[in-house]
Order: structure tokens, then C-alpha cells, then sequence
């Protein structure tokens, strides 16, 4: 993402406060200004298996009254093919529509600030047959809304280039000006840019109007609703960079020199031609993404001619010695640079464009994995799907910033975006922290897995949606992969859909040949023709068997023998990754008897699962159909030393797909739960991602007063290799760790109240302690944020995180207290949740019951209002709880 630090030249202005929003109440009241008819939805069901095979896209004749036309042109820079592109037709529709008028009255209207999310504060929907069912979260997404904002433009930006630039808007957008319209985007995942410059007035206030159109049945998890990421107002000299119009590439990286190749791209929207040169400046960022001294590197200038209307791309190289390189911690660090582009024109700077960037060398080898800086990454990452919890779509930076220190503590050190481009401020933070990105477009092609999903508009905006997420990222230095395609329908339909595949590698390559292409497959086998497009084989699930043990015998959907063998003999140059694995489920805190004998059981009524609380249990060893525990799937990578590493599906809960319990409103999935509370799960993935650091954890709690010498298996999730168990002071015995054993057991304990401790040891030395207590009644309430000072910006926020304790302030594990929470000060409440993915409360709501001992408030500071907030919780026969949160000027 660049940014101009000369108000002369270029100008990028937030405009995310001052809107008006209009939602109608009902779909069949909405407005006709559609941009396509869309199919009949004849089955709603949103409940199928995850791994459904995808089906036949519903046929539709087309309609003479949408605004499609109109839209498509938008895309034309991403086309390649001018034959191809989009001519505008005469005319202007919704041009007399009241809402895309300056005069219409919007005082009655919401008064909101972007990134907004109409859907998150609810209510959820609850039971079956509901408008919105559990599949895309149970809160209200579908609808069609509108969001109105006057735009002050000066008389002296009269002859600029003024664009709109909108990061991410749930979906169909489509842009009026003083009662034109200008443009849209339907793929509600893509930044794009529509033109102003033609309809703007200035010298006086201009109306701008966006209509979003969120069709029910068009997503398999929670795709949130409205303009959900920034927006802003970019303007520029009629002679400037071109959107998103800098690529910068390193070669012959070490640690002594390493060459930058900058092209850039001039766009002349100028009436006349225009001779410009290009000069650039590197500079060394900090941590905190600033310019540090003075300038480490200049590129010569270089000169062009630029014919009106046209662009030209200008290609230069220089070479950096002792480069700082970007590179994954622990035994990287991820340094970046910028490289700041001056285009001159007539003798006068004209524009001044920010490229931040890394320097890294990446090497894939299919024997031995992933090389950063020529040291072997192995990938210990997780999938992400793009909320934010309580806070739903509408990204936040301090959110996600929080989502990926947790993962990075517990070993994380890369990040699938399952399955849509994220919000470009998400790979500045993975830049900033180091993490690998695999970055993602298209969850489907040509064939639909919902019956309105983004099949629909496949076919017409593939190349500029494929094209827009590379231009926009090929600069991140943490994306170290392109994937172009998820589980599509495609891997079913043989050399048709390799055909597909063909044609979607080749847009990428000819974007960016740097990084190498994958589709992740949960059926193609290595015989078939779509596995051979891509550069890296990506497996879903496929590489540690589907179905194929025996506690999963008998389950409907794809059987699969673990395949990691057979495609690597078929494919011995490509690297292999495990894209999606795991799927493993629980929740936190909730632990259910008996416990499987095996290491890997689905999930079954009475066993691992109980359909009336819709809970799972948290022993950790159960799985959807499709999936395996943690226990498996790393016996299954360690066996197979060829494999690169792999993604879990998931790192965190996410809204929506709650398999197993479809009543539910998110997933049971995330390592982490859907408010930030670590699972026991957590801890297995940290005992073996970070070998060596100290740590033990033992399972389950020990509040069983039913339970009293009644057997209840303890299991110990460490980094030692042995550890030795205690029940009141009394050793249950010492055990060891097996080859391809990530837990110990001891099976046939019996419940007696009191304290269970382990001491774990590594190579015959002391290694770590841990200990559970059984604890007294609940007696009072703890508050603690995980950051004490925030910015009174109206953006940054604090998790506080509510305990509910006994007398000795244990936390009391089984807890359920119904909590009131209450706030004084310069802020706002803005969420609570408590992780139990069947709780239907309100998520802004300021009554919610803890769940097993834990609840969370999210507390914002109000804009420009320093001071100190209190946050207050209580619950009836408890000891109430305060914290305190400043809140200090923004930087």
C-alpha cells in the first residue's frame, strides 16, 4: 500500500467518519437498481459438508434493466486484452433515484463510521429455516443498503486525478456522484479504484452515494455486510504513478549485496502528452514502518514519453550493499525499506509515490521445503478467515494485531488468508511481524458450492479480480505464494477444469513470476490434469487421509488413503504443503466421558460431542468427517520429511460453519476461541512448534464433584519428552514420549478433589511444572486488559479479559455466571463474547454469562478524548471487578 508524504503532489485522505447509511428492512423492498439478475434459489439449505463436491451453475438469461454494463468497465485496467474491454454505455441509470441526489434529506439516516459491518450487532438468528442459518453465521448479512457522504473539494483541485479507492465493500458496490453513476465492484473480497475526476464539482460539496447489495445464500461462513474496510479519497496531478503502479524485485540476495528492480508505472490523464522522468530514493524503514535517516540507495533517473490517456512503465535496478533482509523470526528479522518515487514533469515535481518493500530471496525445493534467505523454513501456520469476532467484518488493525500475537506465541509463523484477499493493513502487520503469507482469490470458478456465491460473476471478473489482488500485494514481502482457487468444483470436471486452471496460472505469471502458483486440492489426485498447472502441490486434508482410519469408517463423502507418497513420486520438483489440516474441534473448557482410546475420533453423539449444549469436547482428539486431530496430523507430517510443513484449519473460531451443530453461530475449529481464549489445543501446537521453550499443560480441569473415583484421564501437553504426574502429592507414575507421541497420557485416573501437578523433563533434566486445583465456589470477579494505554482515536481498542474466581482467586473452571458489565469515561463498550460458539446474545449486548470461568469486554476509546475509562463487571453473590484503561492522543 503506498502513501504520499507531499500534500503537492499527491493527497490520500481517509474518509471513513461522516457517512449516512440506509438499510432497507426487507429484501423484496429494495430498490431495482441491480446489477444482474440473479438465479431462483430453490434449496436455502446452508448446512451441507464442507467438503460437498460443488455443482453445475444455475443458467439465467440475462436482463435489460441492470446496471451490469455499466459496472464492467471499472475492471478494464486489469484486462489485458483491449479487445476485451468494456465500452460504457449512453445513458445513466439511477441518475433520478432520491438517494444519489444532493438534495435528498438523509438526516433521518444511521449516522455511521468505515470499517462498518451492518450485520455483527444482530440479533442471531435462532433455530432452523431461518433467513440466514448457521452456515454464514445466523446474523443478518443479506440485504441491500445504502451509504451517503458529502465530499468537500477545493476549487484548486480543479485539473487533478481525483479516485476513489474502497478496500473492501460486501457486495455489488455500485458509485453515484452528484447523481452519475461512476462505477462498481461486485466481488465484495477486492480493493478496487472507480474514477471521480469526470463527475466531480469543484470549489463546493459533492454527493457521493454507494448502494451494497449482500444476497442471501452466497457464502459458506460469515462474509459480513457493507463498506467493512477503509475508504479513501486519493487525488493527484493529472501525471502520476498509476493505481497500485510500482513493483519492486530482488535478485541475487546475500548478505553482502542484493539488486532492487523497480518498475513503475506513469499514467498521463492529461489532454496533451507529457515527457516525464522518474527518479527513486530507498531509505531503511523502523519497526514501527517509519523512514529512518538518510536516503541508502538512489536510482538513476529515467525519462519517457507518455501520450495522453496512455501510460508507460519504466523499468530500473540498484544494487544495495549489506542489505538488511526480511525474514521470519525467530532466527530472522523481518527489515523492510521503501523506495520513494518522484515523477517529474515539465521541470516540476509532479507526484511522489511510497513503495514499502523487503528484501528477501525465496527458494522452493521438493525434497527439502521452503528456503527464506536460504535457511529451511518449515511451515508451522493457520488458516484465517476474515473476521474479527464480536467485532465481525469491519477490520480492525489492534484486532487482527492481537489475533497474530497469540499465534506467533504459540509458534505460528505463517498465515493462509482462507479464502479472499484480506485487508491490505493485515499484510503490513505480517510484513511488520514476519509472518509467510500464502494469499488467496476464489473459493469457486465456473461451479457454485452456494447457490448466489461469487460463481456468479466468475466468468466476467476473474482476470481484473486475480489481477487487482496481485498488483495490490506483489509489494508485501511476507506473501511468498499466489493461490488462485479453493476445493473448486473444477478438480471434479478433469481437463475442463485444468483448462481453467491453465488460464488463471497464466494471468498470475504474467503479474508476477517471483512467486510460484498453488490451488489447494481435497480431491484432484496426482493423475489428474489440474495438479500439474501449479508450481506447489497444496493438499487439503488428502495428504493425511479422508475418512481412511478406522474410527471414520462408515462416514459419507470422499475417502482418501493419505496421499503425501503418491504425489510426490508424481511430482518429486514441486514442493508439497499441507493447505488445510486438521479440522480439528472443541470447546474450550468443556471436556466430555469416556474419552476415545485412539488419537483421532469424529465427533459422535456421546462421544466426543453432545447435541443439547452443542459443545465438543476439549480433550482434543476429535475431528469433523473430513478431518484428523493434531496427534495424527503431525505423525503424518513427521513421516513424511519431504512435506514443507502445513496450515491448520483453524487458528482462530471464525462466524459461521458451525460444524458439527448447525444451531450453533461460528465455528468450533480455531486453536484459539472466537474471543481470543486459548483452547487446550493451543498448547499442543505450542508443546511441538516451540520445542524449546519450557512449558507444560495439563487437561482437564479438576472441579468433578459428580465424578469422585470415577476414572477421568489426564493428559499433559509439553515441550519435555517425559513427565512425571501427581494426584496429592502422590505420583500416578513418570512416562515417556513414543516416537510420533505429541501428548501423555494416563488413562485410568480416578477423580478425588484437590491438586494434580506435573513436573515434565527433557533429556533426564527439569524442563517445566504445571498444576490444576480443584477450586472453591465462585466468589468474585477479576478484570485484566491486555493493554492498559490506548490511543483516543476511535479505533484502537482493549480486550479485557473477565475471570470469574474462588476466595484464593483461582479461576473456577466450570463457571457460568450470568456478568452485567457497565463503562465510565472517554469510551465505549464496544462487544463482549465469551468463546461459546451456542451462545446467541447480542454481541454488543452488556449482559453475557462467562463461560467455563472466562468472558471478554472490548473497550474504544471516544476520538480526541483523553482520559480514563472504567470498566466494571458484576454478578449477582459476586465481588464486582474494575480495571482501568488512559486513553492518550493519537500519533
Amino acid at each position: 500500500m503506498a502513501a504520499s508524504t507531499n500534500n503537492t503532489t499527491r493527497e490520500r485522505i481517509l474518509i471513513n467518519d461522516g457517512w449516512k447509511f440506509y438499510k432497507y428492512n426487507l429484501i423484496v423492498e429494495a430498490d431495482s437498481l441491480i446489477y444482474d439478475i440473479r438465479p431462483e434459489v430453490r434449496d436455502e439449505r446452508d448446512d451441507r459438508p464442507a467438503d460437498e463436491r460443488p455443482t453445475e451453475a444455475a443458467k439465467v438469461a440475462g436482463g435489460s434493466n441492470v446496471l451490469k454494463p455499466w459496472i464492467l468497465p471499472t475492471g478494464n485496467a486489469f484486462i489485458k486484452d483491449p479487445a476485451k474491454r468494456h465500452t460504457r454505455p449512453e445513458g445513466n441509470p439511477g441518475g433520478n433515484f432520491p438517494f444519489v441526489q444532493t438534495g435528498f434529506n438523509d438526516g433521518t439516516w444511521e449516522s455511521v463510521t468505515l470499517p462498518h459491518d451492518w450485520a455483527v450487532k444482530g440479533p442471531f438468528y435462532k433455530g432452523w429455516n431461518t433467513e440466514i442459518g448457521g452456515g454464514m453465521g445466523r446474523l443478518p448479512v443479506h440485504g441491500v443498503a445504502w451509504y451517503r457522504r458529502k465530499l468537500d473539494i477545493p476549487a484548486a483541485d480543479a485539473g487533478k486525478s481525483v479516485f476513489l479507492d474502497v478496500d473492501g465493500a460486501m457486495s455489488y458496490a455500485m458509485v453515484w456522484l452528484n447523481g452519475q453513476l461512476v462505477g462498481g465492484w461486485p466481488n465484495g473480497y477486492t480493493s478496487w479504484r472507480v474514477d471521480l475526476t469526470p463527475y466531480l464539482k469543484p470549489g463546493g460539496q459533492n454527493q457521493l452515494a454507494i448502494r451494497v447489495d449482500n444476497p442471501p445464500s452466497s457464502s459458506r461462513w460469515y462474509p459480513g455486510g457493507g463498506i467493512y474496510r477503509n475508504v479513501w479519497l486519493t487525488k493527484t496531478n493529472a501525471v502520476h504513478v498509476g493505481h497500485w503502479g510500482t513493483f519492486v524485485t530482488t535478485r541475487d540476495v546475500s548478505k553482502t549485496a542484493a539488486t532492487v528492480d523497480l518498475k513503475v508505472t506513469v499514467a498521463n490523464d492529461a489532454a496533451t502528452d507529457s515527457n516525464v522522468e522518474v527518479s527513486t530514493e530507498i531509505y531503511k524503514l523502523d519497526g514501527a514502518g517509519k523512514k529512518a535517516g538518510k536516503a541508502i540507495a538512489r536510482i538513476n533517473p529515467a525519462t519517457a514519453a507518455i501520450k495522453t490517456k496512455g501510460s508507460e512503465t519504466i523499468a530500473s535496478s540498484v544494487t544495495i550493499a549489506n542489505p538488511k533482509l526480511w525474514g521470519p523470526p525467530p532466527t530472522q528479522t523481518p527489515n523492510r525499506y521503501v523506495a520513494v518515487t518522484t515523477v517529474t514533469a515539465q521541470g516540476k515535481p509532479v507526484d511522489v509515490y511510497e513503495t514499502p518493500f523487503g528484501i528477501r530471496d525465496l527458494r522452493f525445493d521438493g525434497e527439502k521445503g521452503i528456503f527464506v534467505n536460504g535457511e529451511r523454513v518449515y511451515i508451522q501456520g493457520v488458516n484465517q478467515h476474515h473476521d474479527l469476532g464480536a467485532l465481525g467484518a469491519a477490520f480492525n488493525v489492534r484486532a487482527a494485531e492481537r489475533q497474530l500475537e497469540m499465534l506467533r506465541d504459540m509458534g505460528c509463523n505463517a498465515i493462509r488468508m482462507a479464502h479472499n484477499p484480506p485487508a491490505p493493513e493485515l499484510l503490513e502487520l505480517t510484513d511488520r511481524m514476519g509472518f509467510l503469507v500464502v494469499n488467496e482469490q476464489f473459493d469457486d470458478w465456473e461451479l457454485k458450492k452456494t447457490p448466489l456465491d461469487f460463481h456468479l460473476i466468475f466468468p466476467d471478473w476473474h482476470e481484473q479480480d486475480l489481477r487487482a489482488l496481485i498488483r495490490r500485494d506483489r509489494n508485501n514481502p511476507s506473501v511468498i505464494m499466489w493461490s488462485f482457487g479453493n476445493e473448486v468444483g473444477e478438480q471434479y470436471t478433469d481437463e475442463e477444469g485444468a483448462k481453467v486452471a491453465r488460464r488463471l496460472h497464466a494471468i498470475v505469471k504474467e503479474e508476477d513470476s517471483t512467486r510460484p502458483t498453488t490451488v489447494s486440492m481435497n480431491y484432484a489426485k496426482p493423475h489428474m490434469p489440474l495438479p500439474a498447472v501449479v508450481d506447489v502441490i497444496s493438499l487439503n486434508y488428502q495428504g493425511e487421509g479422508i475418512r481412511d482410519a478406522p474410527a471414520y469408517a462408515g462416514l459419507k463423502g470422499i475417502r482418501t488413503s493419505p496421499l503425501y507418497p503418491a504425489f510426490h513420486e508424481k511430482f518429486p520438483d514441486k514442493v508439497i504443503l499441507s493447505s488445510e489440516n486438521a479440522a480439528a474441534i472443541s470447546s474450550r473448557g468443556e471436556y466430555m466421558f469416556p474419552v476415545t482410546d485412539g488419537i483421532s475420533s469424529p465427533v459422535k453423539d456421546g462421544l466426543g460431542g453432545d447435541p443439547k449444549s452443542l459443545q465438543v469436547s476439549s480433550y482434543e482428539l476429535y475431528s469433523v468427517d473430513f478431518g484428523s486431530s493434531a496427534d495424527k496430523v503431525f505423525g503424518s507430517l513427521e513421516k513424511h520429511p519431504y512435506v514443507a510443513g502445513g496450515f491448520v484449519w483453524s487458528g482462530w473460531d471464525y462466524l459461521g460453519e458451525p460444524t458439527p451443530y448447525y444451531l450453533a453461530r461460528s465455528s468450533y475449529f480455531g486453536i484459539i476461541d472466537l474471543a481470543g481464549f486459548k483452547k487446550d489445543r493451543f498448547y499442543l501446537y505450542q508443546a511441538h512448534w516451540r520445542p524449546d521453550f519450557p512449558m507444560a499443560h495439563i487437561l482437564p480441569h479438576w472441579n468433578w464433584p459428580n465424578r469422585v473415583g470415577q476414572v477421568t484421564p489426564v493428559h499433559v501437553l509439553t515441550s519435555g519428552d517425559e513427565a512425571e504426574l501427581f494426584l496429592n502429592g502422590k505420583s500416578l507414575g513418570r512416562k515417556k514420549k513414543q516416537q510420533y507421541e505429541y501428548r501423555l497420557r494416563w488413562n485410568e485416573v480416578q477423580y478425588a478433589p484437590g491438586e494434580l501437578k506435573v513436573v515434565a523433563y527433557k533429556n533426564g533434566k527439569k524442563w517445566a511444572e504445571n498444576s490444576v486445583k480443584t477450586t472453591g465456589e465462585a466468589q468474585k470477579l477479576q478484570l485484566a486488559a491486555d493493554r492498559a494505554t490506548i490511543q483516543a482515536d476511535g479505533e484502537d481498542l482493549s480486550f479485557v479479559t473477565v475471570r470469574v474466581t474462588d476466595k484464593n482467586g483461582l479461576m473456577v473452571p466450570n463457571a457460568k455466571n450470568a456478568l452485567h458489565f457497565s463503562i465510565e469515561g472517554p469510551g465505549e463498550l464496544v462487544a463482549t463474547d465469551n468463546g461459546d460458539a451456542a451462545n446467541l446474545v447480542p454481541f454488543p449486548s452488556h449482559d453475557r454469562d462467562a463461560f467455563n470461568g472466562l468472558c471478554l469486554v472490548i473497550v474504544r476509546g471516544k476520538p480526541g478524548q483523553k482520559g480514563t475509562i472504567t470498566v466494571r463487571a458484576e454478578s449477582a453473590g459476586l465481588e464486582a471487578g474494575t480495571v482501568t484503561v488512559k486513553t492518550v492522543d493519537a500519533k
